[in-house]
């Protein structure tokens, strides 16, 4: 049975407690460490601070992993929680475009592309991603929170007098654009397009610009991108669609869910990231010619950035070329994810109902939540990472499991025998449960 969910009303925007008093040393000199100790200290008291596993990929073994205990003792473990979706980052063909371009072009890009000029993997990557979205042009940025930081406040910034629309469920890194552009904006209820179409009434005439997600990566929906588009026609609006989560793995070619149902050409801005479907490292944005030649001269996240290097523009060029053409990886991944759901869901696991490929295996407490993921890898050898707040709401706290192709039956079945046994020890909410968010 799915998890029900209760709406979500407010963005989460991650806020810093105001720390009022400062304290000094005995030389009279402000004790600034103490600072930073109150701010980890708050983490620990809300359970919120976040403990990174070290742990080492093995090339042609995915999704095996060396698990590095903190005793330093090594062992093997499989990871559910990898956004190299497709397993593209092991690819022969992709890791051999890159071991070779680094063996021609050597390891680093030299410098910001107005310093060192632009390196021919670069562009030729430029090309290929604005051929994958059917746009005129492509800008490439050192990664996907980069091309969303300093596109949309580069966009917004250089048109007069712009509102931006921006859906509730946005990621930090496009909160952080429309922070960063100081325009006015609207924040519209996640997926509500009536409500949106009530702010694009009232906004008249005005220069606007509509920000949202093809797939939201927490709840794992889908936004009703022709509907937008419809919208953003009739109030005369721009469209920046973030399609990070579904490059690469939507679509005849992997362009993404607007490819997928058939609308890429109408959206203005389609933005990516060549570090989940594609399995590299970088982000991007696509549009006309003109839009992207003006962030281009004018995003301070393009212009004092050193570029991509030769080797990971090659690679990342490489992974595209081949899901163009291949659909292979993409079906075997929904076939898998498909299944593991159901698996999980006979179990009577607290699955939240996705129409994606992202798997959310509710909890509700940020405590039992990290307990859990740690009853996992240290018990079964499986390393899901537990999603706490400020990334999901307070009561929605969840793991969230990423099946790949390479996650087989055998992987699923461990994996449901793991989570069963791991909420039967923790006592944790099964299938049914109502998780509402906490009030801040």
């Amino acid at each position: 049975m799915p998890v029900n969910r209760m709406p979500a009303m407010t963005p989460i925007v991650p806020v810093m407690d105001e720390i009022k008093d400062a304290t000094t040393t005995a030389s009279g000199r402000t004790d600034y460490e103490s600072h930073f100790r109150s701010a980890l200290d708050r983490l620990h008291g809300e359970r919120r601070y976040r403990v990174f596993a070290d742990i080492e990929r093995i090339a042609g073994r995915f999704p095996i992993a060396n698990w590095r205990r903190p005793d330093g003792r090594t062992s093997e473990i499989t990871v559910w929680c990898s956004n190299d979706y497709l397993g593209m980052g092991q690819h022969p063909e992709v890791v051999s475009a890159m071991t070779q371009t680094a063996a021609r072009c050597g390891v680093g890009a030299g410098g910001t592309r107005n310093i060192a000029g632009n390196n021919s993997p670069l562009v030729d990557l430029e090309r290929e991603l604005a051929d994958l979205h059917g746009k005129e042009a492509g800008l490439v940025f050192t990664s996907g929170y980069v091309s969303n930081q300093a596109g949309i406040s580069t966009i917004a910034k250089l048109l007069p007098n712009c509102l931006i629309l921006s859906d509730a469920f946005n990621h930090n890194s496009m909160i952080e654009g429309v922070r960063h552009s100081g325009c006015e904006k609207r924040v519209f209820r996640h997926n509500d397009l009536a409500h949106l179409e009530e702010l694009l009434q009232a906004a008249g005439d005005r220069p606007k610009l509509i920000a949202f997600e093809s797939v939201y990566s927490m709840d794992g929906d889908v936004s009703d991108i022709a509907a937008i588009c419809d919208l953003a026609d009739r109030y005369g609006a721009m469209t920046y669609l973030d399609e990070v989560h579904a490059v690469g793995l939507y679509g005849e070619r992997g362009g993404g869910i607007s490819e997928r149902d058939g609308v890429m050409h109408r959206v203005d801005v389609i933005e990516g990231t060549l570090a989940k479907g594609f399995g590299c490292v970088g982000g991007y944005i696509t549009g006309s010619a003109v839009l992207c030649d003006a962030v281009r001269s004018h995003a301070p996240g393009f212009i004092f950035t050193t570029a991509l290097p030769p080797a990971i523009a090659a690679a990342a060029r490489a992974s595209v070329r081949y899901l163009k053409r291949s659909n292979t990886e993409r079906a075997a991944h929904q076939r898998q994810a498909s299944r593991t759901k159901a698996a999980l869901e006979a179990a009577g696991l607290p699955v939240l109902h996705t129409e994606t490929h992202i798997v959310p295996l509710m909890v509700g407490d940020a405590e039992l939540c990290k307990a859990a993921a740690d009853h996992l890898l240290e018990r079964h050898g499986i390393y899901i990472q537990p999603i706490n707040y400020p990334t999901v709401p307070r009561g929605t706290e969840r793991l969230r499991i990423t099946p790949s192709p390479f996650h087989d039956d055998a992987n699923i079945a461990k994996l449901t025998s793991a989570l069963t046994e791991t909420w039967d020890t923790l006592d944790l909410p099964r299938a049914g449960t109502v998780f509402v968010e906490a009030a801040e």
